[in-house]
C-alpha cells in the first residue's frame, strides 16, 4: 500500500522549483512544503518503516524496507535540517559529503540513504 499523501504532489513540486530557484529567499512555507513533499517520496521510492528520517521542524517519515519500528526510540535513525535535506534529494549534496561534513546523524544499520538519494522527482522537475 501507498504512503498516504500529505501534501499535494504539485504544490509540493511547485516548492520545491522556488527553492532550488534561489534559497536564500525560499519563505518558510515554501521550505517546510518543499521538505514536506520530498520525505513524501522518499517514503514513496524506499517503501518500509525500517528508519526514521526527520528534518525539523519540518517533518519526519519511516521510509525503506526491513523490520519494523513499533515502541521507543527507533535504531535507525536519520536527522537533518532542512536545508541538507533539500540538497541531498536535489542532488546539490552527497550522502557522503554531508557525512563527512557532519550536516546530518545517521544512526543504525540501515541509515545510510545514499541508495535513494537524489530523489528523481526532485531532480527532474
Amino acid at each position: 500500500m501507498p504512503p498516504r499523501r500529505r501534501t499535494d504532489p504539485g504544490q509540493g513540486r511547485a516548492a520545491l522549483r522556488a527553492w532550488r530557484a534561489d534559497p536564500a529567499a525560499a519563505t518558510r512555507d515554501v521550505v517546510r512544503t518543499a521538505v514536506r513533499f520530498t520525505l513524501e517520496e522518499l517514503a514513496s521510492v524506499a517503501p518500509g518503516n525500517a528508519v526514521e528520517v526527520r528534518v525539523p521542524p519540518d517533518g519526519a517519515v519511516q521510509a525503506v524496507p526491513g523490520p519494523r519500528h513499533t515502541r521507543g526510540t527507533p535504531p535507525n535513525v536519520v536527522e537533518t535540517d532542512p536545508a541538507t535535506w533539500l540538497e541531498l534529494v536535489t542532488g546539490a549534496l552527497t550522502w557522503a559529503d554531508a557525512v563527512a561534513g557532519a550536516r546530518l546523524r545517521a544512526s543504525g544499520e540501515r541509515a545510510d540513504l545514499a541508495a535513494w538519494l537524489p530523489l528523481q522527482a526532485a531532480r527532474d522537475r
